[in-house]
């Protein structure tokens, strides 16, 4: 298919592809126990962070099903890699893709997460010719649930203890948007 023109530029950040310089961001980010909560992974080493930088590296189009965007949130005033955005073609047949974002806790609450998304649903949605693109969350965690409420994302799931995460049974929520919804937003 097509990838999005680097870097996106929003008021105050750069969207792009992930570059060596985002490794101590990354090893950073990455090490943060209220991020790696709601994450599938634990704490990880180094080398194994700087292993998954190179793979994100890669992904930068969207070409077949099952391909992933994953692309660094950098401020532009400060050059700061704070955080990554992510998009994945989920079904070709059922022109769906998943939104997610990860964001350093430092810079949480003042609308980055908000402002990275919203180009990534428009690529989505514009581009991509996307119908619907879900985006889900751990259900203990409000900051991501209230951020896809804020993007126009509806909640239309809420699964009981339905994954053994790190010892504990987790909820998950649901979350969607289709493209007819996106444009009434836009308009």
């Amino acid at each position: 298919m097509t990838n999005p023109a680097y870097p996106i530029i929003t008021e105050r950040l750069a969207i792009r592809p992930f570059a060596d310089a985002d490794l101590p961001a990354m090893i950073a980010l990455y090490k943060v126990p209220e991020v790696l909560r709601y994450l599938y992974v634990g704490p990880r080493p180094d080398a194994e962070i700087a292993k998954s930088l190179q793979e994100r590296r890669e992904k930068t189009a969207l070409k077949a099903e099952g391909d992933k965007l994953i692309l660094s949130i950098e401020r532009r005033d400060t050059g700061a890699c704070i955080g990554e955005v992510i998009l994945v073609w989920l079904s070709e047949t059922h022109r769906s893709a998943e939104i997610g974002f990860l964001l350093h806790p430092d810079f949480q609450g003042c609308g980055y997460a908000y402002e990275a998304t919203l180009p990534l649903l428009r690529f989505g949605f514009e581009i991509m010719d996307f119908h619907r693109i879900i985006g889900r969350c751990d259900g203990r965690n409000t900051a991501s649930a209230r951020l896809m409420a804020r993007l126009g994302m509806r909640r239309e799931a809420h699964f009981v203890e339905n994954e053994f995460i790190k010892g504990e049974w987790a909820d998950e929520f649901v979350y969607a948007l289709r493209r007819s919804e996106w444009q009434l937003l836009r308009s």
